[in-house]
């Protein structure tokens, strides 16, 4: 029981330091929607889901391949930490010197191949990520270490302080400098000499100033690296990544296509407003994607180093059902409360509330995040096998699934086609991934009670929805009764984890 506990420790930690980041994040939210149409918060979501994209490539599947190297060559650690850096360094220099020729007709090909007025400003934002893409490949795998190490507070810190500047510097251009201009402060004079009024461009600036203090706060890991090059461990680990890279990538795909396909599938005169109010909307199943999140930075590494333990296996069932149980109430939660977190995106003027339009895919996008976190969960087993082959054929299931289905009817049903969309590859993967793993690297997982929790969750989130049409008291009455019902079935394991035992 001490080993679930150390797990649920370390997670917790993590949980912590990502909702802290994520909370002052989503403060931005409210003010990103009242400050920006719909129209131009579309760009907003349109550029930082293609920065996903490449940033999966950039990365290079390198993070995983780190933990299970580690754990595979212990007396090769250094070499490990070295070789997997060196990787992710000769990417980024050749996506840096390929990109920075290009960022016009990268800027043209984004637009869908139109000039207009705004190409200039494209170009200035595909430099912008250009440069926030390289810092933040290059701070994976230092990442990696100070997880690997079992500092989460560290990670934490670092994390919060990125996310602290960002949304710093955010403030400032938004709220601080339009005061200063406005009241004629000390220094509004030169101010106004470039200051832009509503450019969204300053969005991007202050990511990438946080990326930079982030990767400087990361010098002592990378003073740690010796750079040397081991060929044959390079080769192994490289045939390792391949398939994680390309898995990845599948799953970026599946995150973000949907709002390229938006950008790119509707007329010119509604798509960027649709994306503007989808991409909304999907900032509300934030916190759902927080415990996910978090979930992973904690699992993955300690996966890894409990392989080869011999009840192993038992641990990560009991994980599982814990996990299950976990995203099930935030489920429930978020969508028994939906109408008190709309409030965080009313928009503003002619644009007030707009975005509201969109909240029928919150409930489903929150679904399919729920078994996208599941996927996670159960995705550990090719890794730990060395069968990562596996993750590529799961993850290209899924991204063919989410391209076709995306194809076909994103032009007739919109925002609520990707949401729909995003959930069936999701489902596919998540049951593609239990049943290869089962035949491959069997895990002892409690099947019908996780079913259980996931169904009965699924039906109190349409009464709550559907039936009592977002009532709050009904919601959180069937909130608290499901939580309630829960915990009276899992009383034993409960008392046990209380227990210490």
């Amino acid at each position: 029981m001490s080993t679930l506990k150390k797990f649920a420790g370390q997670t917790a930690i993590y949980g912590l330091s990502t909702i802290l980041a994520r909370l002052l994040n989503f403060i931005l939210t409210p003010l990103f929607v009242k400050v920006y149409p719909a129209k131009v918060y579309g760009i907003f979501t349109y550029m930082f889901s293609v920065a996903s994209m490449v940033n999966a490539v950039l990365a290079f599947g390198m993070e995983t391949t780190f933990f299970r190297y580690l754990n595979k060559y212990e007396d090769k650690k250094e070499k490990v930490y070295s070789n997997t850096f060196l990787t992710v360094l000769t990417i980024s220099i050749i996506f840096l010197a390929f990109t920075t020729l290009f960022p016009t007709d990268i800027a043209i090909w984004l637009q869908d191949g139109k000039i207009t007025t705004t190409v200039t400003d494209y170009v200035r934002f595909v430099k912008y990520f250009i440069y926030i893409l390289v810092l933040d490949a290059l701070a994976v795998i230092p990442f990696a270490k100070v997880r690997a190490d079992g500092r989460p507070i560290r990670y934490g810190i670092i994390k919060a302080v990125n996310i602290v500047v960002f949304v710093g510097l955010n403030l400032i251009f938004i709220i601080v400098i339009p005061l200063m201009l406005k009241n004629h402060w000390a220094g509004a004079e030169s101010i106004s000499s470039w200051y832009r009024p509503g450019w969204v461009g300053y969005v991007f600036i202050s990511n990438l100033v946080a990326s930079a203090i982030t990767l400087l706060l990361l010098i002592p890991e990378l003073s740690q690296l010796k750079l040397s090059f081991d060929r044959q461990l390079s080769k192994e680990m490289f045939l390792y990544s391949l398939p994680v890279l390309i898995a990845n990538m599948s799953f970026i795909i599946n995150e973000n296509i949907d709002k390229f396909f938006l950008g790119r599938l509707l007329p010119v005169g509604i798509s960027e407003q649709q994306l503007g109010i989808y991409g909304a909307c999907c900032k509300l199943a934030i916190f759902l994607s927080i415990f996910v999140q978090a979930f992973r930075l904690g699992a993955e590494p300690f996966f890894f180093s409990h392989a080869k333990n011999k009840n192993s296996g038992e641990t990560y069932s009991r994980i599982m059902t814990w996990f299950v149980i976990g995203v099930c109430l935030i489920f429930v939660g978020l969508v028994a409360n939906i109408e008190i977190l709309k409030y965080f995106i009313p928009g503003d003027g002619n644009q007030k509330f707009i975005y509201w339009s969109g909240l029928d895919v919150v409930p489903i996008l929150l679904f399919g995040y729920v078994s996208l976190g599941i996927y996670m969960n159960l995705s550990i087993w090719y890794k730990l096998s060395d069968q990562t082959r596996y993750g590529l054929y799961i993850s290209g299931a899924g991204a063919i699934v989410t391209v076709v289905l995306n194809l076909i009817f994103i032009p007739k049903y919109s925002y609520m086609a990707a949401a729909w969309v995003s959930l069936t590859a999701y489902v596919t993967m998540m049951v593609l991934s239990y049943i290869l793993g089962q035949k491959n690297y069997p895990i002892p997982y409690d099947l019908k009670k996780n079913i259980a929790y996931l169904l009965s969750s699924a039906v109190v989130v349409y009464l709550s929805y559907v039936i009592f049409h977002r009532n709050l008291i009904a919601g959180n009455a069937l909130l608290l009764a499901f939580a309630a019902i829960t915990a009276f079935a899992e009383r034993k394991e409960l008392k046990q984890l209380l227990a210490n035992r």
